[in-house]
């Protein structure tokens, strides 16, 4: 089977391996629109989504702000639950997730 589209667009980077060895992974992409950047991220299905947003946020955002003050979205939807796993939200390998402040900022 081919990689999704998805995995061949700009990145910064290698890929982020999450997933250990000989686990079967699925490859996702974490856009973070108020630094403009992008990371792709293999990991494991069953892994958490809160994990996977800690993982991004290190990559990056290193402001240290804490994790609560951000939201993962996926297919426009907030997770709710991020201690669930990706697979339990629905992500397949290509999946785009958005990490972005929980809320709204000034532009100035």
């Amino acid at each position: 089977m081919s990689a999704p589209f998805v995995t061949q667009l700009r990145t910064r980077g290698d890929v982020i391996q999450m997933a250990p060895a000989g686990v079967a992974a699925i490859t996702v992409r974490v856009e973070m629109p108020e630094v403009w950047d992008v990371v792709r991220v293999a990991v494991a299905p069953t892994e958490s989504v809160l994990a996977l947003k800690l993982r991004a946020l290190a990559a990056l955002h290193a402001a240290g702000e804490p994790a609560e003050a951000f939201v993962m979205k996926l297919r426009g939807f907030e997770v709710l639950d991020e201690s669930t796993t990706l697979a339990s939200v629905g992500a397949i390998d290509g999946s785009i997730f958005l990490l972005t402040h929980r809320r709204r900022r000034a532009v100035r």
